[in-house]
Order: C-alpha cells, then structure tokens, then sequence
C-alpha cells in the first residue's frame, strides 16, 4: 500500500495543505512544533475516525485536533493497495463516518461494515489491521530515552518479546508467570491452605452441618404448595373476571347501538306505513279524475251522435245544422286538448306535491336501510376487532376457543358468571388468608434454617466465581501457551532467520547467526562458532535488531506492504548508523513505502551522499 496525497483544510495547527507522496523514501522535515506529529495523527485519522473519548487524557483528541475557528476540521486521503486498487477518503471529522471514492469517483462507503462505536470499517476490511495494531507496529517512534548502556537489558527484553509474542511489550514468560501467581492468590487450589476457595469450601461444609441439624418441618412445603395453587387460581379467576367485564362492556355497546338499530328500523315501518297512505290519496285522486271524465264523456257523446243522425234524416233549419256541426267538431278538439293535457300533465298539484312527499319518504328510508346496514357492518366489525384484542391480550390464560364461547354468551348469562365468579374470588381470598396465617406461624420455626440456606447459595456463587476465575485463567494460559507456539514455530524463525541476514550486515560478519529459545533468550553465534548471548552485543548493534524485528513483525500482521512511519526514529543514531540503516531500508524493503519524520538534515544528507532517490515535504 502507498499513500499517493494529503489534503488538510483544518487539523490542530495544519491548515489548507496539500502533499503529494510520489516516492519510496519520503522525508517529512520540519522543526519541532511545526506539524510533524498532528501530520501523523491526521494519517492515522483519516483511517480511522477521530476519537471524542479522553481514554485516560486530559483531553480528547478530537478536542486537541478540532479548530478553534473555522468549520472545515476536515481532510482528504489518497492511497494505493497493492492490488493496484486506488482509494480516495473524505472525512469531515464532525461526522462519524467517512466518503470513500473509487478509481471512478463513485461512492462506495455502503460496501462496507458499520461499527456503531468506531464508524465505517473500510480500512480495517482492506488490510485487516485495526487501530491498535496499526499504531503498535506501523508507526515506530523515538526512543523514549536515550538509548546508552543502562538501557541495554531493557532493550534486549524487547527484542526477546518480540521473538517470543510478536509484540515488543509483551513478555510470554511474564505473562504466564503473572497468570500461575494469579491463580493461587485470587483462587487457590487444592494443595493450598488460606485462599480464597479454601475458605469457601470451610464454610461450606460448616453450613451444610448445621442445616442438617435442623428439623425440616414438611408443613411449610404443602402449606407453600397450596399457597401457591390458591394464588394461581385467584390470579386465573382475577383475569376470568377481567375477562368477563370487558366482554360485558362490548355487549353493552353492542347493546346501544342495536337499540339505535331498531329505533331506526321503527322510523323505516313508520315511513313505509305513511308512504302506502300517500299511495293510496293519489289512487283515489286518479279515479276521481276519471270518472269525472268518463261521465261527460258518457252523456255529451251520445247526444251528439243522436243530434247528427236526426240533422241527417230530417231537414232543420240551417242554423241549427251548423250548430250540431259546430259542437259535435269543438267536442272532438275539446277531448283532443283535454288528452294531449292529461298526457303532458297528469297530475294536479295535490299529486304532485304527494308524490314529493313520497319520494322524500322513499329517499329517507334508503338512508336509514343503508344507516342500519352500516351500524350492523360496523358493530361486527368492531365485535371482531374487540375480539382479536381480547384474544391477544388474554391469550397467555386462555385459549382461543373458551374466550369465543365466553364472547358469544348473551348478557344475562355473562352477569350470572360473573356473580359466581366473584363469590368464587372472596371464597378464594379467605382461604389465602387463613394459609398464609399458618405460614408465618411455621416462618418463624425455620427463619434459621432460611438463612443457612441463603449464605449456602451465597457462598456457592462465589465459588462458582472463583471457578469461573480459575477456567478463564487456565483458558488463557492455554491460549497463551497455543500462541507461543505458533509463533514459535511460524513466526520466531522467520524473524531469527530476517535477524540473521542483519546481523553478519551490519557486524561485517562478525556474528553470522541468531537463535532464540524461551530459557536462554535470543543469542548469536560469533566468528568462532561459539553462541553468545544477545546483551554482549553493542547497544547500537541491538538497536539496529530491535528496528529489524519491528519491521519483520509488519510485514507478518497483514498481506498488504504497509507504509513504514519512522518518527524521529533515528534521534539518537550516530551517523554511522543513520547510513547503514538508510541503506538497509532501501536495499530492503523496496515493496513498502517509508515516511520519515525528521527535525534534522542529517536524513537528507546522508540520503543524497548514497545516491538514494527520495521526496521531500517541508511543514
């Protein structure tokens, strides 16, 4: 992996920065408080997410980092896996999570796991190094102090740490020791005597004597026994009471609304009753009309026809024949007018205005059919919604099939149930009360032997703590032990075998070979064949090791060629060293991008002295 560019809008102190990474060996020099290390912790950041907790600090980073001014605590990262995958990461540091980009520009931060704590996992997926680890073996800082003679043993446990754990402060033989010691004085074991699961055994045995000795009194558990029962069945008639009322309490609104049912039904008779009345006026007023029609019909009709026949067998005056012709034709225009004015107007305004009142009745008892079909639709709906409820929330003491039968009781009958019911509750509760009398007169007798019983379980949880304590310490130790041999076995030659190639480099094969073991530490053989131990070498010659080892484990903890940080690793190097380890960081590790914070030129120079390409970043 390679970081390719930084962008910082505001971080601490940094403001508006850009830098482009482009080479193997970058230096990144600038004198003290000028950025060196809030660059650093932007790196780690942009990876990581910015932590709001103090965790044992007097102030939180994101606290420490965060602007005084502005809104842009913010930044971009740019990097390269080795699979030749390019990323780019936009973080606003407000926000938990980060934008991550793709070669494309297209966002693709949903690909990956959100932790609800730490933020998107994006960078923990890509190289399986999380937080810690990236810290504890990526980055390798200044010596927290000068490293001369007095600090040589420290030195050589660090590295025989490593060998032994792949950490560099963390002691196998240390740890294993701290876990045997921890087992004896927080647990103890049978062949102790004043541990703490010793004395818990004592007490025990001394409990389980005295209970013993007291009577056991076989009332107090039949009494408990009813008792019990007697409250389960107080408790099941309560619910059956509870039941009961709250179906009665659906009846009765089933009830209300059925009355307004009917009463709606009584309005529909009344309507249908008056709406027959109606009918029959206008039968009657249509039967008027036509017989008086018909009887003028029946005389005026005759008398004309006879009138026609006479005017037409004798001879009458003129006059008079015009007369006869005259009526008999205004009598055949007067029934035409009179049918074409039936036909277009029927009724007479009595009819009419019946009528209206019908068909206002007519309208009415519509709405009140279609008011009842609703009330009824609306009662069996809310009867099943009431149902499904109470089916619900009874289901625990009921079954579906009694809380249906209770449902379709009619009224009278749920009111004789419950009055039985309730009469079966007083009984019920003055039989609890004369038990629990005779429990808190037995109570009394064996209050002892309760309270022996109690300190038992007392005492049988803490021990069952301490074994708990003691399984999860022997868990350890054989996880512990299972590690160190894995990395005994994988792990210690690979770094003895990267430990023996530095060591005949930088000794000029004065010393050719390193081993190492759990009871003699870490040793090298000398141009003799002889092994000596590692604290005979130069504490120069073991720092150079211990940095070796350091590197060794990164390449160990991922697949991906992480970037080497060194910051102010190389303080306290002489120039000598400064350039053989330059030169052994080039020569060896080609494939991993190194960043190297630096306050001194001495990097630079040496750099240029052997020819070594490298960039450069001025904060």
């Amino acid at each position: 992996m390679k970081i390719n560019y930084l962008k910082i809008n505001e971080f601490g102190n940094i403001k508006n920065k850009e830098i482009e990474i482009n080479k193997n060996i970058n230096l990144i020099y600038g004198k003290n408080e000028s950025g060196k290390s809030t660059l650093l912790k932007f790196i780690e950041c942009m990876f990581y997410g910015i932590s709001k907790n103090k965790n044992g600090k007097e102030i939180s980073d994101f606290d420490k980092y965060k602007p005084w001014y502005g809104n842009e605590f913010s930044g971009k990262i740019k990097y390269t896996l080795d699979n030749k995958e390019e990323y780019e990461v936009f973080r606003d540091f407000i926000k938990k999570n980060p934008k991550i980009y793709n070669n494309k520009s297209e966002d693709i931060s949903k690909l990956y796991s959100i932790d609800k704590n730490k933020g998107n996992q994006f960078f923990y997926e890509q190289t399986n190094i999380d937080e810690a680890l990236y810290l504890n073996t990526n980055i390798i800082e200044q010596q927290g102090v000068i490293l001369n003679e007095n600090n040589q043993n420290l030195l050589t446990q660090k590295i025989a740490n490593i060998l032994s754990s792949g950490d560099d402060n963390t002691s196998y033989k240390k740890i294993m020791d701290n876990l045997n010691k921890k087992l004896i004085q927080e647990v103890g074991t049978d062949r102790t005597t004043g541990r703490p699961l010793n004395e818990i055994n004592y007490n025990i045995n001394l409990l389980k004597e005295e209970k013993n000795k007291l009577n056991n009194n076989l009332n107090i558990k039949d009494i408990r026994i009813s008792k019990k029962e007697i409250t389960e069945n107080i408790k099941n008639i309560e619910n059956e009471i509870k039941l009961i009322k709250e179906i009665k309490e659906i009846k009765n609104n089933e009830e209300k609304e059925r009355e307004k049912i009917i009463i709606n039904k009584n309005i529909n008779n009344e309507n249908e009753e008056k709406i027959n009345n109606l009918k029959n006026k206008i039968n009657i007023i249509k039967n008027n009309k036509k017989n008086k029609t018909d009887i003028i019909n029946t005389i005026l009709l005759p008398i004309l026809i006879i009138l026609n026949i006479i005017i037409n067998l004798n001879k009458f005056p003129d006059i008079f024949n015009y007369f006869v012709i005259v009526s008999t034709i205004s009598y055949l225009i007067i029934n035409l007018f009179v049918f074409i004015f039936k036909k277009n107007n029927k009724k007479n305004i009595e009819q009419i205005k019946i009528e209206n009142e019908i068909e206002i009745l007519t309208q009415n008892k519509k709405d009140k059919e279609k008011e009842i079909i609703i009330m009824e639709e609306n009662i069996t709906r809310i009867n099943n919604n009431e149902l499904n409820n109470i089916k619900n929330k009874f289901k625990e003491y009921f079954n579906e099939l009694e809380i249906i039968n209770l449902f379709n009781k009619r009224i009278d009958d749920i009111d004789n149930k419950l009055e039985l019911l309730n009469k079966e509750l007083n009984n019920k509760k003055l039989e609890l009360n004369t038990i629990s009398l005779k429990e808190i007169e037995i109570n009394n007798q064996i209050d002892r032997k309760i309270q022996c019983e109690e300190k038992l379980e007392y005492l049988e949880e803490q021990k069952q703590e301490l074994l708990d304590l003691e399984k999860s310490i022997n868990i350890a130790k054989e996880a512990l032990e299972n590690s160190y041999i894995k990395i005994k076995n994988e792990i210690t030659p690979k770094f003895t075998k990267n430990l023996s190639l530095l060591i005949e480099k930088i000794s000029s094969k004065k010393y050719k070979k390193a081993s190492f073991d759990a009871e003699y530490g870490l040793r090298v053989e000398n141009e003799n064949g002889e092994y000596i131990d590692c604290n005979r070498l130069s504490i120069g010659t073991l720092d150079q090791l211990y940095l070796s080892l350091r590197l060794s484990a990164m390449n160990e903890i991922s697949k991906e060629k992480m970037p080497i940080i060194l910051d102010e690793s190389f303080a306290y190097y002489d120039n000598e060293r400064l350039e053989n380890i330059l030169k052994f960081l080039n020569d060896n590790y080609q494939e991993n991008q190194i960043l190297i914070f630096t306050c001194s030129n001495r990097e630079k120079e040496i750099l240029e002295k052997l020819n070594i390409n490298y960039g450069f970043v001025e904060l």
